[in-house]
């Protein structure tokens, strides 16, 4: 029984100590962040601020219009919750509704999978092209409304609900869309919290398409307004840590609170 205690005493020092120093690269982020130029490069460097200010964040958006980039990005945001909808109609239809081919239909969403986003990139690019979507904001949403990966989890989830209760709502003279939106919906929440956190971390940090798709700066998103400010303010290292925490920090807050929803959301989809 000792040997148990001091055995889980050891496991509970070393995570502690790993937690620690883990933390220590974003900790350093979030002060320098918050550090006159001058004190960035002080020798010895010192963790809590001396003279702390708010001048980087200031000058993110005065100088490098991240005030646009956040629009944008919440727009994408906006859009991809949307879509979030649209993926869960799919895998509840996929789950409860008989029509030919949906075996062979949902194999087809699973395959697309297993093709690397950025294989896709171009075929994309050439269609909006012909369609004359390129360098606008239609363009940048539109191919991220549908994702294999979310309608493969609502489908899996929506295949748990007992069809039962949706053919009594449909007895009492239901139709779909309010079976879908009273019923079906607020039963799979659980599921509906896992995609919208991913959905919004996918979104939030949106790079690779929409650098590829416009060439206005007015609409680039925040990763990119970072990636600028990584080349055009190299040597100024207090703004563009106050560029990454300005990334980071929302995703560990939403992350943080909502954690539990992802275990739960992913162990009631079937997936182990």
């Amino acid at each position: 029984m000792k040997t148990f205690k001091m055995e889980r005493l050891f496991v509970i020092i070393l995570l502690i100590l790993g937690g620690i120093i883990v933390s220590v690269p974003f900790i350093w982020m979030i002060s320098s962040s918050f550090k006159p130029e001058s004190e960035v490069l002080q020798i010895p460097p010192t963790l809590i601020p001396e003279n702390p200010t708010l001048e980087n964040y200031a000058n993110l958006f005065e100088s490098m219009n991240f005030g646009v980039y956040l629009r944008n990005t919440l727009v994408i945001v906006l859009f991809s919750f949307v879509g979030l909808f649209f993926n869960a109609m799919a895998g509840y239809g996929f789950a409860k509704y008989q029509f030919k081919g949906r075996e062979k239909i949902f194999y087809i969403v699973l395959a697309t999978m297993m093709i690397p986003a950025q294989v896709t990139m171009i075929p994309v690019y050439l269609i909006l092209n012909e369609m004359g979507l390129t360098n606008t904001m239609t363009g940048i949403v539109l191919p991220g409304l549908a994702a294999a990966f979310s309608i493969f989890l609502f489908r899996q989830f929506m295949t748990t609900i007992p069809t039962d209760l949706i053919e009594a709502a449909r007895l009492d003279g239901a139709g779909e869309f309010y079976i879908f939106f009273r019923l079906i919906v607020p039963i799979a929440k659980p599921i509906f919290a896992v995609q919208g956190i991913l959905t919004f971390i996918g979104a939030w940090n949106s790079f690779l398409w929409p650098l590829i798709i416009a060439n206005d700066e007015s609409l680039y998103t925040l990763s990119v307004g970072l990636s600028l400010l990584q080349g055009q303010y190299a040597n100024n290292f207090g703004l563009q840590m106050a560029g990454a925490a300005f990334m980071v920090v929302p995703i560990i807050i939403i992350f943080s609170f909502f954690q539990k929803y992802i275990v739960e959301g992913f162990t009631m989809s079937g997936i182990k």
